[in-house]
């Protein structure tokens, strides 16, 4: 597992772009749709996926993992999934909570081999 970025569910898009870009300074990295936008600190590797999807939800770390499935699979018992693996455009995604209530999201890149 590795950090892959930090994701922060946003209300407007367009606006929390203006805000982390213009006012900020971080460098736009890449977008998938209409809908989400990932954002660098510029020298950095460090990257901020914002997105107006999943508003009910906290900001939280997502995790790259060699199959999202694999580890859903060897890990449902022991963790409260509350995103089971879906279909994402990059490949799968779910999402389990910490002891604590914080949200851990797992992502893999199995549609881009």
């Amino acid at each position: 597992m590795k950090l892959a970025f930090l994701f922060y569910p946003v209300k407007n898009l367009k606006e929390s772009l203006t805000f982390y870009r213009d006012q900020l300074g971080f460098e736009e990295a890449w977008r998938e749709g209409e809908h989400t936008v990932a954002l660098r600190l510029p020298q950095s590797d460090v990257q901020l996926m914002i997105e107006d999807d999943e508003l009910d939800l906290t900001p939280g770390a997502v995790f790259l993992v060699d199959s999202v499935d694999s580890y859903y699979e060897e890990h449902k018992d022991q963790f409260t999934f509350i995103k089971e693996p879906v279909d994402i455009p990059p490949g799968r995604y779910a999402i389990y909570k910490d002891p604590s209530g914080n949200l851990l999201r797992l992502i893999d890149f199995s549609n881009e081999k």
